[in-house]
């Protein structure tokens, strides 16, 4: 099974469209664009596969593909398989993955660094548009919707606080917030947040909001605009596959 349209159906049914905890690992595995996703399945020429590796190209690091995938459930050894047909030992990557696989990866991976991350949706009973006329709206480098706060008064106006997207699926969409940190807890991290949650409500997408579990100042902020933990986390960790032995 060569084609990739024919190996995004035979996965179709190991990710739920309507989960926030698979919402990135659907992004990647049905709406990457095609000439930047490689996906390995397993058993190989099933049309209803038990598992998958996707290999994404991003703007992360041209030279380390982002990982996601989903292990053929109660068969480590295949599991194993799959993840040495989809690399080479010695490979670097990114990898996206829920807590259950971390034994695993860690067995086969040589791992640089790890960071939790909790899922946060939106309560949208608890979502109210803010109105700051200093938000405009851009592009980002991904040509995705950006939404930003200049310096107005220094020569070269800065952007000193801005929320773009990660990604966006037709379902839902992950937000990313800087801000400068001489302009923290002034609100304009919330307003610039607020702005890209009210476009993406508007276009039909539900917001994302991931952060470490001590990032006490992100999830502030993200609570302030409404989002609240989902109860599910994934682990994001830069590796190095081990040689097999």
């Amino acid at each position: 099974m060569n084609d990739l349209a024919e190996k995004r159906r035979a996965i179709r049914r190991l990710l739920d469209d309507f989960s926030p905890a698979d919402a990135i690992a659907s992004y990647y595995a049905f709406h990457h664009p095609d000439n930047k996703t490689q996906l390995l399945t397993y058993p190989a020429d099933s049309a209803r596969a038990n598992g998958y590796i996707a290999l994404s190209r991003t703007g992360i690091d041209l030279f380390r593909p982002l990982v996601t995938l989903r292990l053929p459930p109660a068969d480590m050894d295949a599991g194993v398989d799959l993840i040495y047909q989809a690399l080479m030992p010695g490979t670097a990557v990114f990898l996206i993955a829920p807590p259950s696989y971390l034994p695993l990866l860690h067995a086969v991976f040589d791992t640089q660094t790890e960071e939790e991350l909790h899922i946060f949706t939106l309560d949208r009973t608890r979502f109210e548009p803010v109105i700051n006329v200093l938000v405009t709206q851009t592009t980002g480098p991904n040509n995705l919707p950006r939404f930003i706060i200049r310096q107005t008064n220094s020569p070269d106006r800065e952007i000193v606080a801005s929320a773009s997207l990660n990604w966006q699926s037709p379902r839902f969409a992950e937000i990313a917030v800087t801000v400068s940190p001489q302009r923290q807890r002034q609100g304009w991290g919330r307003s610039v947040v607020a702005a890209m949650v009210d476009y993406l409500l508007k276009n039909g997408r539900n917001p994302l909001y991931l952060t470490a579990p001590h990032n006490t100042a992100s999830i502030k902020l993200a609570q302030s605009v409404g989002f609240k933990y989902s109860g599910k986390d994934l682990w994001l960790l830069q590796a190095v596959l081990k040689p097999r032995f």
